[in-house]
């Protein structure tokens, strides 16, 4: 019998990383409502269809529930990475907007720290995937799926 994605071991390197991006994606989440609310406007594209707060408070919101699903959904762990994950693939034309268009935000003032800024996100997928053992275990929730269609 295979084992579920909620019977995958994950080791407590993993367990410790995955809390720590949920925490950082709580305190990312609060802070787009909150503290830097106008710092995180600065990396909506001047060319996105909604409203840039709109944008804002509903990626924080986002952020807040998947930083919290990180946490406490272990069982879950391997789903809530793969849209994790996703979800920093889906802010990434933010940053790359933002160097584009020269905006300062986050202490981010020259054009060749707004791209150092850039190589940092595909690490965000990466810590996303591995902590939660999402591109390990990839093959244990396909097959999981399938299971439960028969």
């Amino acid at each position: 019998m295979a084992a579920t994605p909620t019977q995958a071991r994950t080791s407590l390197p993993r367990t410790i990383t995955r809390v720590f991006l949920g925490a950082f994606l709580l305190a990312a989440g609060t802070a787009h409502l909150t503290v830097a609310r106008s710092e995180f406007a600065a990396q909506v594209p001047f060319w996105f269809p909604l409203p840039t707060d709109l944008v804002v408070v509903g990626s924080g919101i986002v952020e807040i529930l998947l930083g919290a699903a990180l946490i406490v959904l272990p069982r879950q762990r391997v789903l809530v990475g793969w849209i994790v994950a996703a979800f920093f693939v889906a802010v990434f034309p933010g940053n790359i907007a933002q160097y584009v268009e020269g905006v300062d935000a986050f202490g981010l003032e020259t054009d060749s720290a707004r791209l150092i800024r850039l190589f940092f996100q595909p690490l965000l997928v990466l810590w996303a995937l591995w902590s939660t053992g999402a591109w390990r275990d990839r093959r244990l929730l396909r097959s999981s799926g399938e299971h439960q269609r028969h």
